[in-house]
């Protein structure tokens, strides 16, 4: 595993389970549907975020870091999961959230105060910018503070889903399967930017595709380029990807990032009453929902199988509990 020069701690419960669809495939009479259950990963509810802090927490540690800062919206998932991994190792942890605070703590902000984090809302200023305010503030009372980037993707937080890759690929092999796509919610990039550096390295030839929850697929093909050639960098793997690389399908962006639609709530009601899993209402419901969309429209054949990454986020229905 060419993850391991790297330093890791581990968090995450692994491997995540890689199970089949039968109810909902023969519901919709098109591909064979998989998912890999990275809603099963095990911090606090679980996530993708949870393999990318098993390396940069390790950073973190080796670097005399005492206080965890990131950022993200308030319903953040990556922000629950980093408070649960600053708590789990004895760190204290700063959120700092876009916007101004809600009348009441629902899912994922519940969690983040039972967690112990302590919340800064950004109100009217750039999240990325009142956090450096943050981080500086931190420095200048004598602790030691370690900034985790938005979404945790940086070259180091990517290698979880390098390593993620290598994982999915060990599984299939043992289980005799093969996936012709693997269909994933995409928004700061490093997930679909870790899967497609090992997916390079490991020679995996099928279509990594993801459906962007917040941006459009220009930037966000440029964002995943820069993010995958600096990772392998990084990793010391002569490697270099152009934004033509990435697969990314924008057409479910609907009313904009975290604004539920009808798309999103019958993905979310389809897959529960079908397979009793569940989606989160802003990532993977809009990424289902896509996939769904796709195979009604033909965009894969009867005799493809197709993997759904699942990459968790499910404490943030408890702060929409009519799905509205």
């Amino acid at each position: 595993m060419f993850t391991n020069r790297r330093p890791r701690i581990s968090i995450a419960h692994l491997p995540t389970p890689l199970e089949p669809l039968p109810r909902l495939t023969a519901l919709l009479r098109g591909p064979q549907l998989w998912v890999k259950r990275d809603d099963q990963t095990g911090l606090a509810t679980g996530g993708n975020k949870t393999r990318k802090l098993e390396f940069l927490v390790a950073e973190a540690l080796a670097q005399g870091a005492d206080t965890l800062i990131t950022c993200g919206a308030a319903q953040s998932n990556h922000a629950r999961q980093t408070a649960a991994a600053a708590a789990r190792f004895g760190l204290a942890c700063t959120l700092v959230l876009r916007g101004h605070p809600p009348a009441q703590a629902q899912g994922n902000l519940l969690l983040d105060g039972l967690l112990g984090a302590e919340i800064v809302w950004a109100e009217d200023a750039p999240i990325t910018e009142r956090m450096e305010e943050v981080a500086e503030s931190l420095r200048a009372q004598g602790h030691r503070p370690y900034v985790v980037p938005y979404g945790g993707s940086n070259p180091v937080g990517v290698c979880g889903y390098v390593a993620a890759m290598e994982e999915l690929l060990a599984q299939a092999a043992r289980e005799g399967l093969s996936f012709d796509h693997i269909v994933l919610a995409s928004s700061s990039g490093g997930t679909q930017a870790g899967l497609m550096v090992a997916a390079r390295v490991l020679g995996y030839s099928g279509r990594i595709l993801g459906i962007s929850v917040d941006l459009p697929a220009d930037p966000l093909r440029r964002r995943m380029a820069e993010l995958a050639t600096a990772t392998a960098d990084f990793l010391g793997l002569p490697l270099s990807f152009a934004p033509g690389d990435f697969a990314v399908e924008d057409s479910y962006l609907g009313g904009g990032y975290g604004v539920i639609g009808e798309r999103e709530r019958e993905a979310i009601r389809l897959l529960a009453r079908t397979e009793g899993l569940l989606l989160d209402p802003v990532y993977t419901g809009r990424a289902f929902g896509g996939l769904i969309d796709l195979v009604r429209r033909g965009a894969f054949s009867s005799q493809e199988r197709v993997l759904f990454w699942h990459t968790g986020g499910v404490a943030g229905l408890f702060a929409r509990p009519t799905l509205e």
